[in-house]
């Protein structure tokens, strides 16, 4: 049988046979979604079921919607692992840079022994780095791998693996979705997989404030680029006067990217403490975004990607319209020479 990730799969066996006897620590990102959580799952599973002992880490809580992935799982924050005498070896996934799952945990875990990732941006930080740009999700990646070596998938796991794969690929609509994915996610429903399930937990259990805060966000869009361009902006103190949370951004974002005409979508969280986050969406791989975000120390996707900018803030706005019209700019040239 073709295998899905030969270069990537040796690689990956290798590391295993390394771990032998190491206690692991699986490290996500902080906000973590649903390819983070689904893979630190999978990858804690697989990984005790070869006997090794394995908690998963993050910086933040693991979101309302994805609770459903993690019973009878060891999910840590940061506060209670700084404090852990244990001496883990540490295996970053999803994370695009070292620093994505917090500068603490990135002093704590200064030197990781693997890193799973899909990222664009990401140039390696790990003693093994497993990075496939191409693939759509960090599931993706590690349920080919798995499959590749032929590693025990029990069903809490492909539920994992399948989670990821279905919020990364957008419901499989993004450009990123390929024939790998359909594959993986067919073998992962014949593995105990189950969509309706997931689907319910993923789309159908919206609260109140997540309504009230898209409302909020969508009165606030503004085009501009001729069109192009749509953003949207979250001010300081939003989440307590609509009974939201930063977990119910998710998904926002898209909603500016989905006019018609629009090329770039973009999300803009003003905070409290002056600094700012943003999101950014293209419908089209040629744009780059996360080039747009690495203006400002983000980075991601060509099609998705992000930022917190916790200094020189001023004038934020302006200066990331100006990035983004330039991004458009760029393009457009390209085609016509």
């Amino acid at each position: 049988m073709e295998k899905f990730y030969p270069e990537l799969s040796a690689q990956f066996g290798r590391l295993l046979e390394s771990l032998q006897g190491r206690k692991i620590a699986v490290v996500g990102h902080a906000r973590p979604d649903g390819d983070c959580i689904g893979s630190q799952v999978a990858l804690a599973r697989v990984l005790a079921t070869l006997g090794l002992d394995v908690i998963c880490v993050n910086a933040d809580v693991v979101p309302r919607r994805l609770q459903f992935l993690v019973p009878g799982m060891k999910f840590f924050r940061t506060d209670e692992v700084l404090t852990h005498p244990d001496d883990r070896a540490a295996i970053f996934v999803d994370c695009a840079d070292h620093a994505r799952g917090g500068e603490r945990l990135k002093s704590k875990y200064p030197a990781p022994v693997a890193m799973v990732d899909h990222h664009l941006s990401n140039v390696g930080y790990a003693a093994l780095n497993l990075i496939d740009s191409q693939s759509a999700a960090t599931c993706e990646i590690l349920a080919g791998m798995f499959f590749d070596n032929g590693l025990t998938v029990d069903a809490a796991c492909a539920q994992a693996l399948f989670t990821g794969i279905i919020t990364d690929t957008g419901q499989f609509r993004f450009q990123s979705t390929s024939r790998r994915c359909f594959l993986l996610a067919g073998e992962l429903v014949a593995r105990g997989a189950r969509p309706a399930d997931v689907g319910f937990e993923l789309y159908e259990r919206e609260t109140e404030g997540k309504l009230r805060l898209l409302q909020h966000y969508l009165a606030s869009l503004r085009l501009e680029a001729g069109g192009r361009v749509c953003y949207g902006t979250l001010p300081a103190g939003i989440f307590e006067q609509t009974g939201s949370n930063i977990e119910d951004t998710e998904g926002l974002v898209d909603y500016a990217r989905s006019i018609d005409g629009v090329e770039i979508g973009a999300l803009i969280e003003e905070r409290a403490d002056g600094s700012v986050k943003a999101s950014l969406r293209a419908k089209d791989p040629a744009f780059r975004v996360d080039l747009a975000a690495a203006q400002f120390n983000g980075g991601g996707h060509a099609c998705a990607a992000g930022l917190n900018l916790k200094t020189g803030t001023e004038n934020f706005t302006a200066r990331l319209l100006a990035v983004l019209a330039e991004r458009l700019r760029v393009v457009d040239a390209g085609r016509k020479s």
